[in-house]
């Protein structure tokens, strides 16, 4: 019987021991993104900085500049030009990718000719902006590349920190004092604001009419729109 009870005594002496000589792991759960305090998924397809993307970056030029009744829309065709889709563009504008200064698009859009130049007068020239942008894509190779924007800065929208740009980018082109489209101004702050406040823009963006003949603005940018005209519009 102490024999019995003597090995009972060690056999649980050695599960105690055992048991404080183990280590226990805490278990983590690896986040899938370091800066993703949600546990969702990152964005499989970030926009990266240093690319010029078709569908992002240069169509909503080429719509609100050049895509226009009268100009290279698919209905007027100006010298059989179209430039409202990147297939149109790639077959009808002229494009060797790789080289702007081969590139007939390039060449019409810094002509110093004002017989010659595109968008032709009285329409505004490109900013030297946005004619870096379409020599830099021409120069990575005038490739259709897609990519997702995270990011929506919807905090305290006003006419120069989002709006301002977002209206140059996408409607200036068709709503200038030179081309007036529809008798609606967007070329000024006074002006965006006016035509904003009596309902002639939101309501288009939002319908789907605008811009025309081109894509739809992105959720992030009728948000954007609807804020601003929300708070009348601030500068």
């Amino acid at each position: 019987m102490k024999n019995i009870l003597l090995t009972s005594l060690i056999v649980l002496s050695f599960l105690v021991i055992l048991e404080a000589c183990q280590h226990k792991t805490e278990i983590v759960v690896p986040k899938t993104n370091p800066t993703d305090t949600t546990g969702n998924n990152p964005n499989p397809n970030p926009c990266d900085s240093n690319i010029v993307y078709f569908d992002k970056d240069i169509l909503p030029i080429l719509n609100s500049n050049c895509a226009m009744s009268g100009c290279h829309d698919a209905g007027t065709a100006a010298e059989g030009v179209v430039l409202n889709s990147y297939e149109k563009v790639m077959s009808t504008g002229k494009i060797t990718p790789y080289n702007s200064n081969k590139s007939e698009l390039y060449e019409v859009i810094t002509e110093t000719d004002p017989k010659k130049i595109m968008p032709p007068p009285p329409n505004a020239k490109l900013s030297a902006a946005q004619i870096a942008l379409i020599a830099k894509w021409i120069n990575q190779g005038a490739k259709k590349i897609d990519c997702n924007s995270s990011t929506c800065d919807s905090t305290n929208v006003t006419y120069t920190k989002q709006v301002s740009k977002m209206l140059n980018t996408y409607c200036v082109g068709c709503h200038n004092a030179a081309s007036p489209s529809g008798n609606v101004l967007l070329d000024s702050y006074a002006n965006a604001k006016q035509a904003t406040l009596n309902g002639n823009v939101v309501g288009s963006v939002l319908g789907g009419t605008m811009p025309k003949g081109g894509n739809s603005l992105s959720a992030c940018n009728k948000r954007i729109l609807q804020l601003w005209a929300a708070n009348a519009c601030p500068q």
